[in-house]
């Protein structure tokens, strides 16, 4: 299956709908979303993963570092995990793999940022040795309005 394929599979679950704001209505748009990653990759301001099973590579979920700052050692994180891997320790296991390896290659601060109302990605975070550090209110828009986010951040050497 390629990488648009999978993209738009993800995005067709209602769970991970509610939680982005992004929609991922056509192939086409999820084609245009795998380009718009990679040239993240090329131009250093971001870098996602596919999390697979170690056994037979079949996805799992995806991570991200968003809004990549090299020069000041910053990345917010993101994730989602498809419905079939829910509550199976994936997403923290990713994530704190993800976690140990930027901090291993210099970031000094990272982020992870989600919707107050959304408990299962404050539980990975947490797992993921992400303390809460705080909340900005009223700062994404979801398809249902405005949700204040927790934010959770690791930070190396603390």
């Amino acid at each position: 299956m390629s990488d648009a394929q999978t993209v738009h599979d993800a995005f067709q679950d209602p769970v991970l709908r509610y939680w982005h704001a992004r929609s991922m209505e056509s192939l086409d748009e999820a084609r245009a979303w795998v380009e718009t990653t990679r040239e993240g990759w090329r131009t250093e301001a971001a870098a996602q993963w596919f999390v697979t099973r170690a056994a037979d590579g079949a996805p799992l979920g995806r991570m991200a570092l968003r809004d990549m700052d090299l020069l000041e050692g910053f990345a917010e994180i993101g994730y989602w995990v498809l419905p079939a891997a829910r509550g199976q320790g994936a997403a923290p296991r990713a994530l704190a793999t993800l976690t140990e390896w930027a901090l291993d290659a210099g970031f000094h601060r990272l982020e992870v940022r989600h919707s107050t109302r959304n408990e299962a990605s404050c539980r990975v975070a947490l797992k993921a040795g992400y303390p809460l550090e705080g909340t900005r209110r009223s700062s994404a828009l979801h398809t249902d309005g405005w949700h204040d986010m927790h934010v959770h951040v690791r930070i190396q050497n603390a």
